[in-house]
């Protein structure tokens, strides 16, 4: 039924969460999985300058903690013996980059967190998952926790 599961991650429990859910839906369906952690570069535009800070640190901690959750993330779906790609995407917006993503991957149901990050960024970032929700036509299993 499902051939390819996409799996946006964000290094939270409940993104860890999708991600047992798509291991459990990939290995009924012999599904392939790609687990991917999209990363604004600009997030903090039109905030204001009291927000943010250098371009250069904010794009090295927000890949450090990418390729953190994708390494966890890829380990999971590695350990449970399934065909997983993993990758880092950067898009003006995170919904924006896992819609794309799904479509450029053709992949054919998104297994996404109902929500993850928390305080600032969750203020800046607004609701991405109610955003794919919005914005795509591909089936979304929004996992709980």
């Amino acid at each position: 039924m499902f051939k390819h599961i996409l799996v946006p991650i964000d290094g939270s429990a409940t993104a860890q969460l999708a991600v047992d859910k798509a291991i459990a839906l990939a290995r009924a369906f012999g599904s392939q999985v790609t687990a991917i952690y999209v990363i604004d570069p600009y997030p903090f535009t039109g905030v204001g300058t009291d927000f943010a800070y250098g371009q250069a640190e904010y794009l090295s901690a927000a890949t450090a903690e990418a390729n953190t959750a994708v390494k966890a993330a890829k380990k999971a779906l590695q350990a449970a013996g399934l065909s997983v790609q993993t990758s880092v995407i950067e898009a003006h917006t995170v919904w924006r980059g896992i819609v794309e993503s799904a479509v450029s991957m053709q992949t054919d149901l998104i297994v996404i967190g109902s929500h993850g990050r928390s305080g600032l960024e969750k203020l800046v970032l607004g609701s991405v998952t109610q955003a794919v929700l919005s914005h795509t036509h591909l089936p979304v299993l929004v996992v709980r926790d």
